[in-house]
């Protein structure tokens, strides 16, 4: 996802698809990994230019 986003949102965005996987797989909560990838929107493209340049 393209950085800047809160430690909050991040937190609320892990613990939302540990409980979504967890109902769906029906998978222990402990077995549950997130890895969240904050990508620098200089690092991002849309239709040949970067999210940087965009403005996003």
């Amino acid at each position: 996802m393209l950085e800047g986003r809160s430690e909050e949102i991040k937190e609320q965005l892990i613990a939302e698809l540990t409980d979504t996987t967890v109902s769906v797989l029906g998978v222990n909560r402990e077995s549950v990994r997130v890895v969240l990838v904050d990508v620098p929107k200089s690092h991002w493209g849309i239709g040949g230019v970067t999210a940087k340049e965009l403005g996003r």
